[in-house]
């Protein structure tokens, strides 16, 4: 459906489009910069956006990627797709209590194609895809800072004229090369916000084209509108800031298309003049386009609230102290910091840091801290450009610098805390498509400089040089994000006050079985955060694998204390109990982690374990088979029933347990191992040779799988075969506990034997 305007005492919207150049000045007439065709100017920022990130191409999934990917049962195919829409980013059911509320099936669903395509969990497909978006957003936005820096105007033909050719180009290149960019593109989760700023783009070049002249000269297209508001809601399905597209479309129709004087407009509004109708807000058109933004927003946002169930998510402290605190006027000053410290990323992107919760940023509790100035230095600036954006003479200079504002504030909103609160202090992936009205500034401030000097190519080198280094910074910065050792190790001299990187710098040197190092970072979080609960569990951790079980319990059960529901640390504290035969509290301990965590299958087999010890059979056996019920491939559950069935004689009883373990997971040599033992000792020597023969093939290095196959051979008669398995056997572990004696036993017989052929 075309509207008509008909509206006698307004200009006709049409004529102002074709006519919009010839009335504002062009930007480009100021700015000493290269003048490429537009095909040329695309490939150049598509070519340097690659060459940006293109090293992180082979990264490893790093922080957020184990949950968001590894982890999330959502990317799995036999999670059926309908989930996707009733589940949070990380794969909880919205309607948990516990669950994040970040609602972005569609990302979620890119990453399960890429885990299908790839066959696993395989991060080079996943990074690729990264890159391609960035350079696919890089070169959209030559088109977007076109409109948006010269101006919307078609030609008779119909097609959208580049009215700032160079200055596009350059805001383009200061986007695709933004170093703060790199979170997005190098880490896999960051695909969230790259598909939203995608659609982003889309939703609004699409309510550009809703302005094109058609053969029938109308004067916009509804269609277009619409189309705008459903890209603007898929921009939303990946992830929440999407949804501001339709704010600013609301702004770029009332500044662009209408030309409405922001200041002009409050006065009249003030003062009930009557000639309001003429200034452009109730002209028919833009009431209509703008009720059909609201309404469509106002949908997708009651559509979002009804599946996400529950209430906003629960954060800690930890994740953004200053929305803990109770004094309004610490919460104000310390949101108004972390605004100034976004706007710092943007300015000198220098410090980048993976994680910036945790004390990085200490909280200001007075005006006396010196970290007043940044605000203040926010605001003059903030202030000073939106004087000039309302009250300059000059239109084409509000119009841009109110888009400028516009852009950069607006995607902001929703990660400003002034709504709701977030979970986290500072986070360089929301700063993405915020960074659009930063580039808009910056090169408006170019224009305005190169207007001034005398010597513009000066100028021209020294913004050159600027992208550059912006350049460099990513590809150091990619090459950081490409492991987690170099990316945790980087936040070190970044955030030395946070807790996070300290944990994360230990848990990385633990999982590498680098302990003694790992005790040390994980000792600092602790120290910065004595309430650090996953760095007490963590340390209490590996001081239990020391054999430092003292001080393990005191740290497992401070833990507790703190988090009474933290079922895994309940779960070690009873492991360390256990070892210190204090038997009665670790198995109180290990109901307690059941009883916060219903299916939790390591705490059943532990408890099993504990059983085991306690010689109450039947429990052990019950806690190991609700183990497997919670988790078939539990493979430790599977083999401790088969050999305590086993050392107990209940041989077909075990031998039943063991086939059942092999039907579900069929390549588990240790299973093989197990079961083979049991058909051996009940004399089914063929196939207990073939179990044994399949799990030396897996596992060739394992000394008491040659022993006990010897054993077999021993028992059947196959001396010379027995002798060959006991000497690799005893080559492999030559201090293997009964095969020496075996072996001798077998040589004694062998002899005898030569004695009475000889």
């Amino acid at each position: 459906q075309i509207f008509n305007q008909h509206n006698a005492e307004a200009p006709n919207l049409e004529q102002a489009f074709h006519r919009m150049a010839q009335m504002e000045p062009n930007l480009d007439h100021d700015v000493s910069w290269f003048l490429l065709p537009s095909y040329w100017a695309k490939m150049v920022v598509a070519l340097i956006s690659f060459l940006c990130f293109a090293n992180s191409y082979d990264g490893d999934f790093v922080f957020d990627d184990s949950e968001a990917i590894i982890n999330n049962k959502d990317l799995r195919a036999e999670t059926p797709l309908g989930d996707l829409w009733y589940h949070d980013f990380w794969g909880s059911k919205l309607s948990s209590n516990t669950s994040h509320k970040s609602y972005r099936p569609l990302t979620v669903l890119t990453f399960r194609i890429n885990y299908l395509f790839a066959g696993g969990f395989y991060p080079v497909g996943f990074h690729v895809v990264n890159i391609i978006l960035h350079c696919t957003i890089s070169v959209l936005m030559v088109d977007v800072f076109s409109i948006l820096l010269g101006g919307l105007q078609f030609s008779n033909k119909g097609r959208r004229l580049n009215l700032a050719p160079k200055s596009s180009l350059l805001a383009a290149l200061l986007f695709a090369v933004h170093p703060v960019h790199t979170e997005c593109v190098a880490g896999i989760v960051g695909r969230a916000d790259l598909l939203c700023a995608l659609f982003f783009l889309l939703s609004f070049l699409g309510y550009c084209k809703a302005f094109r002249e058609n053969k029938e000269g109308h004067t916009f297209s509804v269609f277009w509108v619409l189309v705008s508001v459903i890209l603007g809601a898929i921009a939303m399905l990946c992830k929440e800031q999407g949804i501001t597209i339709l704010g600013l479309n609301a702004v770029f129709d009332a500044l662009v298309i209408n030309k409405i004087n922001l200041l002009e407009l409050i006065r009249k509004l003030l003062y009930k003049d009557k000639s309001l109708e003429n200034a452009g807000l109730l002209r028919k058109g833009l009431l209509f386009r703008i009720t059909l933004l609201m309404c469509g927003g106002a949908g997708i946002l009651y559509i979002r609230w009804r599946i996400m169930g529950t209430g906003p998510p629960a954060f800690t402290e930890v994740d953004n102290p200053a929305s803990f605190a109770d004094n309004l006027f610490v919460r104000a000053i310390n949101y108004n910091y972390y605004y100034s410290l976004n706007a710092w990323l943007l300015l000198c992107p220098w410090w980048l840091c993976f994680d910036w919760s945790m004390g990085c940023i200490p909280l200001i509790k007075s005006v006396s801290d010196w970290r007043i100035i940044a605000l203040a230095a926010l605001w003059f600036c903030l202030i000073g450009l939106i004087c000039q954006a309302l009250c300059s003479e000059d239109s084409h200079k509000r119009r841009i610098l109110t888009l400028g504002l516009g852009f950069l504030i607006i995607p902001f909103l929703p990660a400003s805390n002034l709504f709701f609160r977030v979970g986290f202090v500072i986070a360089e992936r929301v700063i993405y498509l915020p960074s659009i009205g930063y580039c808009i500034l910056f090169t408006y401030g170019f224009s305005l400089l190169s207007k001034q000097a005398k010597k513009k190519k000066i100028l021209a080198v020294a913004v050159l040089g600027i992208l550059l280094i912006n350049v460099m910074r990513c590809v150091l910065r990619s090459s950081q994000w490409r492991s987690e050792e170099q990316l945790f190790r980087s936040a070190l001299s970044v955030c030395p006050l946070n807790a996070k990187v300290h944990y994360n710098v230990g848990k990385n040197l633990a999982d590498k079985g680098n302990q003694s190092a790992a005790i040390k970072y994980y000792r600092e979080a602790v120290r910065l955060n004595p309430k650090y609960v996953h760095a007490m569990n963590n340390l209490g951790n590996i001081l239990k694998e020391r054999n430092e079980l003292h001080e393990a319990e005191e740290l497992l059960s401070l833990a507790v204390q703190i988090q009474p529901d933290f079922a895994a640390a309940w779960m070690n504290l009873g492991i360390v109990q256990n070892s210190l035969r204090r038997f009665e509290e670790a198995e109180q301990s290990y109901w307690t982690a059941i009883k916060h965590r219903k299916k939790y299958p390591d705490c059943y087999y532990n408890l099993g374990r504990l059983y085991a010890d306690l010689n109450r059979h039947i429990d052990a056996l019950n806690a190991w088979r609700n183990a497997t019920v919670l988790k078939p491939e539990h493979s430790l559950a599977w083999n401790n029933m088969i050999i305590l069935l086993d050392n107990t004689g209940n041989l077909a009883q075990a031998e039943a347990v063991g086939r059942e373990a092999l039907e579900l997971i069929p390549n588990d040599h240790s299973l093989m191992f197990s079961l083979a033992n049991v058909l051996g000792k009940s004399q089914k020597y063929k196939e207990s040779e073939a179990l044994f023969l399949k799990a030396i093939k897996a596992n060739p290095n394992a000394a008491s799988y040659h022993g006990n196959l010897a054993v077999l051979y021993h028992r059947w008669g196959n001396l010379d075969l027995a002798k060959k398995h006991y000497e690799v056997s005893l080559k492999l572990d030559p201090m293997a506990p009964g095969t020496k004696e075996n072996y001798n036993l077998l040589r004694r017989k062998l002899e005898q034997l030569q004695k009475k052929g000889g």
